[in-house]
């Protein structure tokens, strides 16, 4: 009997909502007393902040499709997949992390005795810590599965490790709200530039982060219940985030052994069953949700893993 490693992964576009989502799941895993390996999925982009800068300006000149951060191109695919498959196996691999701002450089210079690193790079790949319950992956490409013009069909699929895969996908007016919110408030873009990151890679939303949706367990799609059709507002950085969560519903999407969609829609106020895979509840109830749902799973993938462990030992 062999010890297979869990992976949880979530997985959405930028501006979905997968930080919030993120933040859920490391409460289950607080409570659960688990130890993490954490891995961000844009440390697993291709190039660095000025590298990517001047690609996309070099695919922008040559008159193509726009290199954009959801492209395989711009990403380390087989990285990504080589870790997955390595921690599955044996709770190793390596990871590293991209640098946001000039505090996390600040951190990480600290933390590896350095004083090199800047905001808008990579940290050196480092090993994972030794003895972690389970890896944990949030951002793009958690489920992603590419095919080469190759021999090896599937080539690159990372989905094939993924144990639990959370998809969150928002009506899409919602997501362009909450990039556009994000991107003004938090980095230093107009609404305008926003607005044209978001045209330029939609043709890699369609192609590389939408199928992702097929292969997760778990989706949680987020609908306004008030007027959202024009997210774009009137171009202003005031624009909203978006609907507050009692002004959406979120419909919960499942597909997998271990829930008991009509024994939690008894728990959450107002749910209901549009049909056997799917619940509806108000957008204030999404963390409640989102806990009666993802805990039983990450409990019996722990419980799995440390009987194997126990029978190893014997």
């Amino acid at each position: 009997m062999s010890v297979e490693h869990p992976i949880v992964t979530v997985t959405g576009s930028s501006g979905a909502g997968t930080s919030f989502v993120k933040r859920a799941v490391e409460k289950i895993f607080a409570r659960e007393n688990l130890n993490v390996a954490i891995v961000e999925g844009d440390s697993y982009h291709k190039y660095s902040r000025m590298e990517m800068k001047q690609k996309v300006a070099e695919s922008k000149e040559k008159g193509g499709p726009v290199l954009t951060h959801f492209s395989e191109n711009a990403n380390l695919f087989d990285e990504l997949e080589a870790l997955f498959k390595e921690y599955k196996e044996s709770a190793t691999g390596k990871r590293r992390y991209y640098i946001h701002s000039d505090d996390e450089a600040a951190e990480h210079n600290a933390r590896l005795g350095r004083n090199d690193l800047k905001s808008g790079e990579f940290t050196p790949w480092e090993a994972i810590p030794e003895n972690t319950d389970v890896l944990f992956y949030e951002g793009l490409h958690g489920m992603v599965k590419r095919k080469d013009h190759g021999p090896e069909e599937g080539k690159h699929d990372v989905s094939q490790y993924v144990d639990l895969g959370i998809g969150v996908a928002p009506c899409v007016n919602i997501e362009w709200m909450q990039k556009i919110y994000r991107d003004t408030a938090e980095r230093p873009y107009s609404v305008q530039q926003v607005r044209d990151v978001i045209l330029e890679r939609m043709p890699d939303y369609i192609e590389t982060i939408v199928p992702q949706f097929h292969r997760t367990h778990i989706n949680f799609h987020r609908v306004p219940l008030i007027d959202t059709s024009d997210p774009f507002s009137t171009m202003s950085p005031d624009a909203p985030m978006g609907p507050a969560p009692e002004d959406s519903l979120i419909i919960c999407h499942v597909r997998h052994q271990d829930i008991d969609l009509e024994a939690i829609k008894q728990q959450i106020p107002g749910a209901f069953l549009q049909n056997n895979e799917t619940l509806v509840c108000g957008g204030q109830h999404m963390i409640q949700a989102m806990d009666l749902m993802m805990t039983p799973i990450i409990q019996n993938l722990i419980a799995k893993k440390r009987a194997a462990v126990a029978a190893l030992a014997q």
